[in-house]
């Protein structure tokens, strides 16, 4: 009997043991209710999804290695990993996001990306994870609005919701978020303005709201964003004129503000700047090229065509020190093509329908 009671003993250590170190049942309880939500057919990434410890080699399950706490779930449709190099396919999912994924409150990352049929709205309870740094929804197909008061997540430094069908308009709380870096919200059905006070998120280094229905004049807040190096707003409706400031911005690179309704002037500051891609093309810009091109002008993309910029080719952009792509088509331009770099590479097809433009690679003058 002395040598039954110190093996209890030990059983009932290891076993209280074995608890401590796996994940606490009403987070596996959670990831369960969000598994049932949801349909993947073909890969079977959710077999691995048994037993007692969620944090045990659950397929796309991290776990705090101190606390057992659940703290990223990483499921991506398009991946490296093995399990789709078998299938020779990428992922496709049905279902919708769970509100049971909120129980699982010291979640720092939610990843659930190019899974093509995943339907519904982000649920509203998201906002209510306090330790939230990067939510990234890309390339499923949810609807709805952006939760109102997404603005609570103030350590999130990721959104992405890219490729979506996510409508309504951008929450005002938006701003809100001091740390966010990258903001991703392209090819939705985002209507409404831009919040005037967008350029409060200081830290935003990357903002991407092309192919959406954005209207309105840019922010003059977005001039405060001192680390804002992409800002693409293409193929929305945004009017006004494009702001001589965004020429002064200390480290922005690229700028895409095609397919909108701008109208007035080029600034000239976009064209001394550190803009190395620039596209205004498809907008309603008029009067004449600046002329103010110099050394400090280096263009990857310069991209003026389809407006009604009118006057001659001015002879400053030969003294640029590189452009790779110029393409001043379908516009009102007049007057010889300058000779030299970048002109001596360019095809016709940059200079096409204009008004009276000649000169190599077009007609003779």
């Amino acid at each position: 009997m002395r040598t039954v009671v110190p093996c209890l003993t030990i059983l009932l250590v290891l076993a209280v043991g074995s608890a401590v170190h796996g994940c606490p049942p009403s987070e596996r309880a959670a990831l369960l209710a969000f598994r049932a939500a949801l349909k993947e057919p073909y890969l079977g990434i959710f077999n691995s999804w048994t037993g007692d410890d969620c944090c045990n080699r659950w397929y796309g399950v991290s776990c705090d290695p101190v606390t057992h706490r659940v703290a990223d779930i990483n499921l991506r449709g398009e991946s490296e990993d093995p399990i789709f190099e078998r299938a020779h396919r990428t992922g496709f999912m049905t279902g919708y996001i769970s509100p049971a994924i909120c129980k699982l409150t010291r979640l720092s990352s939610v990843i659930i990306a190019d899974w093509k049929g995943i339907t519904g709205e982000i649920p509203r309870c998201i906002t209510s994870l306090p330790f939230l740094r990067i939510l990234d929804l890309i390339g499923n197909r949810l609807s709805g609005d952006l939760p109102a008061d997404i603005g609570r997540l103030h350590r999130l430094t990721v959104l992405n919701v890219a490729d979506n069908l996510i409508s309504g308009s951008i929450p005002a709380s938006l701003t809100a978020l001091p740390n966010l870096m990258h903001l991703d919200l392209r090819n939705n059905k985002i209507s409404g303005t831009l919040p005037r006070n967008f350029g409060n998120m200081r830290m935003l280094s990357r903002a991407l709201l092309s192919r959406n229905q954005i209207s309105g004049p840019l922010p003059a807040s977005i001039s405060r964003i001192y680390r804002l190096a992409d800002l693409d707003l293409s193929l929305n409706q945004l009017t006004g004129k494009i702001p001589e400031f965004m020429g002064r911005m200390a480290v922005l690179a690229t700028l895409n503000l095609d397919g909108n309704k701008f109208y007035g002037n080029i600034p000239p500051s976009l064209l001394v700047s550190g803009i190395s891609n620039l596209n205004l093309s498809r907008n309603y810009l008029t009067g004449e090229l600046p002329d103010v091109l110099g050394p400090r002008s280096y263009f990857t993309v310069l991209d003026l065509s389809y407006n009604n910029l009118k006057g001659r080719i001015p002879k400053s952009i030969s003294e640029a020190s590189y452009i790779g792509h110029l393409d001043l088509s379908h516009n009102h331009l007049c007057g010889p093509i300058p000779s030299g770099a970048p002109f001596d590479h360019l095809e016709a097809a940059s200079f096409v329908f204009n008004d009276c433009l000649c000169g190599k690679p077009l007609k003779p003058c």
